[in-house]
């Protein structure tokens, strides 16, 4: 999980026209102290804006597998085992799931119990000298599997950073043909506080009058043709900025960032599926944590 930035409070309002039916559900779960739909009328998901065992039923007919990729490479092999043992607590609980384990030390992986359904496929990836680039190279891999690998036995990927726990329910309220998790330093922000890359140089561009939200690079996903699209996207854009001379501010995050303001998420995700309680404690706005960040020294895991 990469570090946690701040900005000012924002207040919403909330304006509902004609709205389709998948809406309307989510609304009928509404609650009145948050934004619970974007200007697009995507479904922002927050605990009580959904019905989990209609949506469970629903995705259980279709007979839907759910792919979590999830990235050890040198240090962070040591965060595997307890992301791996709390998924099997919190993720996709009664559905069947594909873990893929990116590593370069396919010996550590650890002997993690598995439901039904449920099986772990470790892809060997190669190592590299700065966190930055291992980070990077994440959306060029993921790409490369989506489009050789994924697409043949998932129907969703979640892509997520393994330096975190699952405390509480993540479902299948989060499926969507492309969908993002607000940043928790952001999700209360004004768009001139987002750490967007503001350089021109840079293929991650964004203007400071433009911008939706901040959405964080530790968990997205969608289906297996959105997300490789997004992460195609972004690892050419990378590639461009390389050839260029030049780096985002906050790399594959800045990319991601850029690509959803143009490619609206069909669903959009709460600080409740992204969270550091060391840092932002627990709010009363936030009912549950559902993926939190591990307690963790940065530097010595980076290095």
């Amino acid at each position: 999980m990469k570090d946690l930035r701040f900005g000012r409070l924002k207040c919403y309002s909330l304006h509902l026209g004609i709205l389709p039916l998948t809406v309307l559900v989510l609304v009928f779960f509404c609650r009145t102290d948050v934004l619970v739909l974007t200007p697009w009328l995507a479904p922002i998901i927050w605990e009580g804006t959904f019905d989990i065992d209609t949506l469970n039923e629903q995705f259980r007919l279709r007979n839907t597998t759910i792919g979590l990729t999830v990235f050890a490479v040198k240090k962070y092999v040591v965060f595997l085992k307890l992301f791996l043992e709390t998924a099997e607590q919190h993720f996709m609980v009664g559905h069947k799931v594909i873990y893929y384990v990116f590593t370069d030390r396919p010996a550590d992986v650890p002997q993690v119990p598995l439901g039904a359904g449920r099986r772990l496929v470790v892809l060997t990836v190669r190592n590299y000298t700065r966190w930055q680039d291992v980070s990077m190279h994440r959306m060029e891999v993921i790409s490369h599997f989506s489009e050789q690998r994924f697409r043949h036995e998932v129907d969703y990927l979640v892509c997520a950073d393994v330096d975190m726990k699952f405390r509480d329910h993540v479902g299948v309220e989060i499926l969507s043909a492309l969908f993002g998790t607000l940043h928790p330093g952001f999700y209360r922000s004004r768009r001139e506080s987002f750490t967007y890359e503001r350089r021109p140089q840079s293929q991650a561009y964004i203007p400071w009058d433009q911008g939706d939200f901040y959405y964080m690079g530790a968990f997205f996903g969608g289906s297996v043709v959105e997300v490789h699209h997004l992460t195609k996207a972004c690892h050419q854009a990378m590639v461009e900025d390389q050839a260029n001379g030049i780096e985002a501010v906050w790399h594959d995050e800045s990319h991601l960032n850029k690509y959803l303001l143009y490619h609206k998420p069909t669903k959009v995700l709460s600080p409740e599926y992204m969270w550091d309680q060391q840092l932002l404690g627990w709010p009363s706005i936030m009912k549950k944590l559902r993926y939190v960040a591990v307690p963790k020294n940065h530097q010595a895991i980076r290095n």
